[in-house]
């Protein structure tokens, strides 16, 4: 029997694992199965990947062993109201919606004993360059974790945490972390308008440097420390910069913003 995955909710983040899951050659197109209440969105997925589309939930629940819920959280309680009689404990349950824990789908399913993996991905997978953690309830065994740890590898780097809630700091170091990574970017660009380079060009060598500089880091394998004192020669221009964020305290005021953002993911997880 040829194996399905299903998606209920064929938004972005969906989109983005759809485009990612065909192009690393997980799975078929005609082997994915994608429920989407828009009829326009049903029929630009259908054309775009070739994969089969419906409005309802119910065929994706009676097709596919592994479903993944990209629904938005407010909406999730309702869904699995729905499809109570449909899920089973041969479902491999696997959800992207930001900050509802595992025991808000144990909750919703009583008495199913269901495999539950909970995934908090960040933006940047609509580009296939997304960072995901993953963390599974009891039931989920670790091949099945390592296989969705592959569906979220096709769209970037996914780790696997032994525990589910340090997901509340991976949402405030990547879920969240685009946002920090932007608001520096425009800082950046800014700052080069400001001195007297015009817009274009600001924004062109702000994100080359951004870009260059992770992928140095990358490839030299060095602390980022060790990376700076590279660029920082006596009396020069780096020291001056770096004198000026020292003084700020730069690095502490990233380290706070992650750190609250972690603390409003447990307090959301609580609700």
């Amino acid at each position: 029997m040829t194996i399905k995955i299903g998606f209920i909710g064929g938004g972005q983040m969906g989109e983005a694992l759809i485009r990612g899951i065909i192009q690393s050659g997980l799975y078929t197109a005609g082997n994915i199965l994608v429920s989407e209440p828009d009829h326009g969105r049903r029929a630009y997925l259908k054309e775009t990947y070739q994969v089969q589309v419906f409005d309802s939930g119910v065929p994706i629940w009676q097709a596919c062993s592994t479903v993944i819920l990209a629904v938005k959280p407010q909406h999730m309680g309702a869904l699995l109201a729905d499809a109570q009689e449909l899920i089973t404990t041969a479902h491999l349950i696997i959800s992207i919606a930001a900050g509802l824990p595992i025991s808000f789908y144990e909750g919703h399913l009583p008495g199913k004993a269901c495999k539950i993996i909970r995934v908090m991905p960040n933006t940047p997978a609509l580009v296939l360059q997304g960072a995901s953690a993953l963390s599974g309830n009891k039931n989920v065994r670790s091949e099945e974790l390592e296989q969705a740890q592959a569906l979220f590898e096709a769209v970037g780097v996914a780790v696997i945490l032994e525990e589910e809630q340090y997901l509340d700091a991976v949402t405030g170091l990547s879920g969240s972390g685009p946002a920090y990574v932007f608001t520096f970017i425009e800082g950046m660009i800014d700052a080069g308008i400001k001195t007297g380079l015009t817009r274009a060009v600001a924004e062109t060598l702000t994100l080359q440097t951004v870009l260059g500089s992770v992928k140095l880091m990358q490839e030299s394998k060095k602390h980022p420390a060790v990376l700076r004192a590279m660029v920082t020669s006596p009396g020069g221009t780096t020291i001056a910069a770096q004198h000026v964020m020292e003084r700020a305290g730069f690095k502490g005021i990233i380290m706070d913003a992650i750190e609250a953002a972690t603390n409003r993911s447990i307090e959301l997880g609580r609700k």
